[in-house]
């Protein structure tokens, strides 16, 4: 190294306010206070390493102790201002907190506080790495900086204002100071470059201003260990290799991937970036990052993203355009589960690898946005066909509806006994089946409609009740008092009378056999309803005809029956005419036995 060689971090620091960067409501803040002439006597800076902390702190000591300040103009080159850059001016006194930290050094401080400046203004104590002071430090230095001579200013800066005392804080002027842009970093980077001779391409500029993560004297580093490895001519290639980050390209690569559900060609690229030694925690908090700018596309298309090279600004605005929005938020949250995961795995290919299935996975499933999505448009086009004729036969209170809705009924009409093999409620059948498209509509079998081995509603039901019937006795009793009610495209209705409530009880476990049997016979799914209803009341199921056996049944004599006096043939024939007994016998095809 040549002799008087500085590194650019110390190079290119900022002399006055106009060279911070990033950091304008701090500046501002700083340049309005000494316009105004209304200096606190303690500031707080707080802020991650390398965002300019110390410089700025710097800064404010040259524009309150340079010549005739107080000011905010003052000449950097002035002697004085160059004393207090180069830490060597005596009414400027930096302390290091790390190794200053006793109550015995601040008791040395309060004590030199009283003395004034030597030959400027102020005496300023710029305190570094505050936050190291122990507790009785800072109680020790408590009294002085409430109530300092009006001589003496108090400059703090830390890292984790968490371990300062409360109490030294709300004395204090707080200015937090943030991670400096992505972009702020690249354009200052391409103009060091340009000053030194370097030749540096906008994808290196930007491949090292992300690895820097908001700080500036970061940056400046790796460019200066950049310079001594290539020379004067810098790729994003040469960054990415020396530093392990990750491409831009390649991060957006494989978001490709798993948008296009390529499942093979995703588990490749990480396969590569595993065997090239990438930091796969530091490759998918890169790939979640890439995601989110997806996100922000899709949400907002006008949002800037300034943050990234022009060739990445493209591939995310493509992208945000073969994905919805929810999807897109289920894919980030099992990503972001994974990089919780990933840090403490021992095999992180293992958790990478799984990440990207069930990401692919995601996006293939169906969602119930997309079903409800799906049946909102098929209402939308239901809504949109032309009303029923007035014609017809008077159609129910509620076309779409699929249960039986009460009407008005003379008592002889609720009375007289109905098929269970026709629909009870025709009325909505016909309504529906007016408004559904024609694909929609249930496929009729009549002799008019002329179509060989298809079923009606009604015929459906029967010759599924039939098959079923014959696997089981208790489906028996179950199925035959059950009536066909409707069928309205893939919804096939059922319903039991009010005072046949207990069989609904029973047959929900029959009900995905029911549906399966339908869904076979009718050659399309079925979703099954069953229902109880009043309308049903005044139905019962006929009886079923069993088939004769083949097989000769030997009947015994029948033994004679006890002899009971008259009485008690009375008392029976009164038990037998009671009408709740007689309608249980009737609903249970009973007789009553008396021994």
């Amino acid at each position: 190294m040549s002799e008087g060689y500085q590194v650019f971090a110390r190079k290119y620091r900022p002399k006055t306010f106009d060279d911070v960067l990033g950091q304008d409501h701090v500046v501002q803040t700083l340049r309005n206070a000494i316009e105004q002439d209304r200096l606190a006597h303690a500031y707080l800076f707080v802020g991650p390493r390398g965002t300019g902390k110390t410089s700025t702190a710097r800064i404010l000591a040259k524009a309150l102790n340079g010549p005739g300040g107080p000011k905010i103009d003052f000449d950097p080159d002035d002697p004085a201002c160059v004393e207090i850059a180069e830490g060597r001016a005596l009414d400027v006194l930096e302390i290091d907190g790390a190794s200053n930290n006793g109550v015995e050094q601040v008791r040395d401080l309060r004590d030199t506080v009283k003395f004034a400046p030597a030959s400027s203004p102020f005496k300023i104590y710029y305190i570094d790495e505050v936050h190291m002071l122990s507790t009785a430090a800072f109680n020790a230095l408590l009294k002085t900086l409430e109530e300092p001579p009006e001589h003496v200013k108090f400059i703090f800066a830390t890292t984790e204002p968490q371990k300062i005392l409360p109490t030294i804080i709300s004395r204090c002027q707080r200015f937090d100071l943030r991670r400096i842009p992505t972009l702020v970093i690249a354009e200052h980077l391409a103009f060091i470059a340009k000053e030194e001779g370097i030749g540096l391409s906008e994808a290196a500029a930007f491949a090292i201003a992300k690895g820097a993560d908001g700080g500036m004297r970061d940056a400046q580093s790796m460019l200066d260990q950049l310079v001594a490895f290539c020379g004067d001519a810098i790729e994003e290639s040469d960054v990415l290799d020396i530093f392990g980050f990750n491409s831009a390209e390649s991060i957006a690569s494989l978001a490709q991937q798993i948008l296009s559900r390529d499942t093979s060609a995703a588990l490749a690229t990480v396969h590569l970036q595993s065997e090239a030694g990438k930091d796969l925690s530091r490759f998918l908090a890169d790939l979640i990052g890439h995601f989110r700018l997806v996100l922000v596309r899709k949400v907002d298309p006008n949002s800037k993203t300034e943050e990234v090279p022009s060739e990445i600004r493209e591939a995310v605005a493509s992208q945000s355009e073969t994905v919805e929005t929810p999807r897109l938020l289920a894919l980030i949250d099992l990503l972001a589960e994974t990089d919780a995961r990933i840090k403490w795995a021992t095999n992180k290919r293992l958790h990478f690898e799984i990440a990207v299935i069930k990401s692919i996975q995601t996006l293939s499933e169906a969602s119930l946005d997309d079903v409800i999505s799906m049946l909102s448009a098929a209402g939308d086009v239901a809504d949109q066909l032309p009303a029923p004729s007035t014609e017809a036969t008077q159609p129910a209170s509620s076309p779409r509806s699929a249960t039986v809705q009460p009407s008005e009924r003379t008592v002889s009409e609720k009375a007289a006994p109905a098929d269970p093999s026709t629909p009870i409620v025709p009325e909505i059948e016909e309504s529906v089946e007016s408004q559904l498209p024609a694909e929609a509509k249930p496929v009729d079998s009549s002799p008019e409609h002329g179509s060989e081995g298809m079923f009606s509603g009604s015929e459906l039901w029967e010759a599924a009740r039939k098959e079923l019937i014959s696997s089981s006795e208790l489906l028996e009793s179950l199925l035959g008092a059950a009536h066909f009610v409707s069928q309205e495209g893939s919804a096939f209705t059922i319903g039991y009378a009010v005072d046949q409530r207990f069989f609904r009880e029973s047959i929900s476990d029959y009900e995905s056999a029911i549906q399966e049997k339908l869904s076979q016979l009718s050659g399309q799914a079925v979703r099954l309803t069953v229902i109880v209803s009043e309308e049903l009341s005044a139905v019962l199921p006929p009886e079923e005809p069993s088939e004769p056996d083949e097989t000769p049944v030997e009947i015994p004599e029948p033994e004679p029956l006890p002899q009971v006096d008259a009485a008690e043939a009375s008392d029976g024939e009164d038990f037998k005419n009671d009408p709740l007994i007689r309608e249980a016998l009737d609903v249970f095809s009973a007789r009553v036995i008396k021994s």
